[in-house]
C-alpha cells in the first residue's frame, strides 16, 4: 500500500510495521465497538437533557453546569491524538477495555457527584474515553475485518452514534423527570458494564503494530492525502455546526413551525442520519471518492434549499431530513479515507481526524454564532452551504483516486 495515491512517505522515516490484513471478519468484536460508541455518545449527550434538574441539585447556574459538555469536548480533542502515543506498548484489546472502564467510572462519578467539581472530573474522564475510543475505532476496524469490508465495519460501529443521537436526549429527559438525573447516569453506567462484558468476550488480541510518537503525528500530517482529508474534515464539520446549530431558530422564524412540529422534524433528521450511515458504507465500498464527496454536496444543497425555499414547512422538513441523511454518511467515508491513506499509522491518523473534528465543531459554532448575531440566521446557513460545497470540490479534485 505504497502507491502515490496514498501519499505514504518512506518506510524508514516512520519505522513502521504495516498490519497484516485479516482473512475473516470478527463481527462480534465490531458489534462490541458499536456498543461502546453508543455508550460514549449517550453519556456525552446526557447533560443537555438533564441540565435544569442537575444544576438545581448541585446548586449552580445552568451555564456553569453546561461546562460539563465543554470539558468533555476539550479533553476529547487532546486525548484523541495522544492516546496512541500514551498506550503505544499495550495490546489494543486492553486499551479498549480500559477506555470502556473509564466510561463506566465517569458515569458513576456523575451519578454520585455532590458538587460541580466532581461532575467536571467525571466529564474529564469521559473526555479521555471518548477521544481515545474515537481515535482508535477505525484502526481497530481495519484489523478486525478485511480492508474491503472496512466501510461496512465502520458503518456498524457508527450505528451506535445514530441510535444514541435519536434516543439519548429524549430517554435521558424522561428518566430524569421520573426517577431523577442521577438514575440516568446509573443506567448509562450499566450500559457501559454490559458493553465491557461483550468486549471481553469478543475482541481478539491485537498487539500494537507501530510505535506512535509525536514525531509520527507530524510525519503522518506531512502526507498530502492526510492533509487533504483533514481539510475536508475541517470544512464539513465547521459548515455543519455553523449552520445546523441554528436550525431551530430558523424553523421557528422562517416556516414558523410550532415546537411539536420542530420536534418531529429533528426526529426526521436523526432517522435520516441513521440510514445515511448505511448508505455511506454502501457507497464507500464501491467508490470512496463519491462517498466522501457526495455527502457534503448534499448538505450544501439542503442548506441552499432551506435558504431559498425554506418558507414552505414541507420543503424545510424534507431539507432537514436530507441534511441528516447526508451528515450521517460523512464519518464512514472520511474515516475509511484516512485509514487507507495511512494504514501503517491508522491510530495516529484517526487521532488527527478526531482532534480536527473537535476544533472544527468549536470554530463552526463560534463563527456561526457571530454570523447569527450580526447578520441573521440565514448567514450561518449560507456559510454552512459554502463550506460543505468547498469540501465536496476539494474531495472531487484531490480526494481518494481509486474507486474501491
Amino acid at each position: 500500500m505504497t502507491e502515490p495515491a496514498t501519499g505514504v512517505i518512506d518506510a524508514a522515516a516512520l519505522d513502521r510495521t504495516e498490519p497484516e490484513e485479516r482473512a475473516e471478519p470478527v463481527w462480534g468484536a465490531v458489534v462490541s465497538l458499536a456498543l461502546g460508541v453508543f455508550g460514549l455518545v449517550t453519556a456525552e449527550f446526557l447533560p443537555a437533557s438533564l441540565l435544569t434538574r442537575l444544576a438545581q441539585d448541585l446548586g449552580v447556574s445552568e451555564g456553569a453546569a453546561g461546562q460539563a459538555v465543554t470539558a468533555t469536548a476539550v479533553v476529547g480533542a487532546i486525548a484523541a491524538p495522544t492516546m496512541a502515543i500514551v498506550t503505544k506498548r499495550l495490546d489494543r484489546r486492553l486499551v479498549m477495555w480500559i477506555l470502556t472502564v473509564l466510561l463506566i467510572v465517569s458515569n458513576l462519578l456523575a451519578a454520585f457527584a455532590s458538587s460541580l467539581s466532581v461532575l467536571l472530573l467525571a466529564r474529564v474522564v469521559l473526555g479521555i474515553a471518548l477521544g481515545g475510543f474515537w481515535s482508535m475505532s477505525a484502526a481497530m476496524a481495519m484489523r478486525l475485518v478485511p480492508m474491503r469490508l472496512v466501510p461496512r465495519a465502520m458503518s456498524i460501529i457508527l450505528t451506535g452514534v445514530s441510535v444514541a443521537t435519536v434516543t439519548a436526549a429524549p430517554v435521558g429527559a424522561y428518566v430524569g423527570d421520573i426517577w431523577g438525573w442521577r438514575t440516568a447516569f446509573m443506567i448509562a453506567a450499566v450500559v457501559g458494564a454490559l458493553t465491557l462484558l461483550v468486549q471481553l468476550a469478543t475482541i481478539p488480541s491485537l498487539p500494537p503494530t507501530a510505535v506512535a510518537s509525536f514525531r509520527t503525528l507530524i510525519e503522518v500530517l506531512k502526507r498530502p492525502t492526510i492533509r487533504a482529508a483533514l481539510t475536508v474534515v475541517l470544512l464539513v464539520a465547521s459548515g455543519q455546526f455553523a449552520g445546523f446549530t441554528y436550525v431551530r431558530p430558523f424553523l421557528e422564524t422562517v416556516p414558523v413551525m410550532p415546537i411539536e412540529t420542530i420536534s418531529l422534524v429533528l426526529l426526521a433528521y436523526g432517522i435520516g442520519g441513521f440510514f445515511g450511515n448505511f448508505a455511506g458504507a454502501f457507497l464507500a465500498e464501491r467508490s470512496l471518492k463519491l462517498a466522501v464527496g457526495l455527502a457534503p454536496l448534499l448538505i450544501a444543497l439542503s442548506a441552499l434549499v432551506m435558504l431559498t425555499l425554506g418558507a414552505s414547512p414541507a420543503i424545510a422538513a424534507i431539507a432537514v431530513a436530507a441534511w441528516g441523511f447526508a451528515f450521517g454518511a460523512v464519518p464512514v467515508g472520511l474515516q475509511t479515507w484516512l485509514v487507507r491513506a495511512a494504514p501503517d499509522q491508522a491510530e495516529s491518523a484517526g487521532g488527527l481526524m478526531v482532534a480536527t473534528f473537535q476544533v472544527a465543531i468549536a470554530l463552526g459554532a463560534v463563527f456561526g454564532g457571530l454570523l447569527v448575531d450580526h447578520a441573521g440566521v440565514a448567514s450561518a446557513f449560507a456559510y454552512g452551504a459554502l463550506a460543505t460545497l468547498l469540501a465536496a470540490l476539494v474531495t472531487f479534485a484531490i480526494g481518494p483516486r481509486q474507486a474501491q
